[in-house]
């Protein structure tokens, strides 16, 4: 936005009708701040973003054809400044983590408060970063030593009910090995046991 500019334009991208109504009535009323344009997916975001040029992005992560992380990338390797909040359902260190590598300003949980969406919307526009309180708390815990692809290639496999001796067999290593890879994620995630790892590991965006 230029210094002239008083009008903060915003893109919001939901494949959610209904969200996009509410977004639309929380912004409707705001002098400051113009919805001009929405997407139901994730192209639709990256090619109107092109058309329309806004501000700022409300953009979801979770959206068919591409998912707010591809729009995110695709977006701003075209307009390198382009100033995106996510909006989204999934806490987690890892999802923000990811998002704010891409170029996210904002992470804001949808159970965020009016005034936390405005917060963000503004300090977008001068590059401020902004995280609501859910989405901090996720993220202000400790995360601990990041999982090995070895690690999560096990525990995706545990995620779906799969014994220790039926992941040996479908990686071709031994089930001591798996063992051993089990107790180093429950180590790394603080988990107490299998279900656990996995919980923690989805809550926290590790696993999708």
């Amino acid at each position: 936005m230029n210094a002239e500019q008083e009008t903060i334009r915003v893109l919001l991208a939901d494949d959610h009708p209904v969200v996009r109504d509410g977004l639309r009535l929380n912004l409707e009323h705001e002098p400051d701040i113009q919805l001009v344009g929405e997407a139901a997916d994730g192209a639709e975001c990256v090619a109107k973003f092109g058309e329309l040029l806004p501000d700022v992005t409300l953009m979801d992560l979770q959206m068919p054809r591409l998912d707010g992380l591809q729009a995110i990338t695709a977006i701003r390797e075209k307009y390198p400044d382009a100033a995106i909040v996510v909006l989204t359902t999934y806490p987690g260190d890892a999802r923000m983590e990811r998002a704010m590598k891409l170029g996210a300003l904002s992470y804001l949980l949808k159970s965020a408060t009016r005034a936390e969406l405005l917060r963000a919307i503004r300090g977008a526009v001068v590059g401020e970063h902004y995280f609501g309180s859910p989405a901090l708390d996720e993220a202000g815990r400790p995360a601990g030593p990041p999982l090995s692809i070895r690690e999560l290639s096990v525990l995706r496999l545990v995620s779906v009910g799969h014994s220790n001796g039926e992941i040996a067999e479908r990686l071709f290593i031994s089930e001591a090995a798996i063992k051993a890879r089990m107790k180093s994620i429950l180590t790394k995630l603080d988990a107490v046991d299998r279900t656990h790892a996995v919980t923690v590991a989805l809550r926290r965006g590790i696993l999708d």
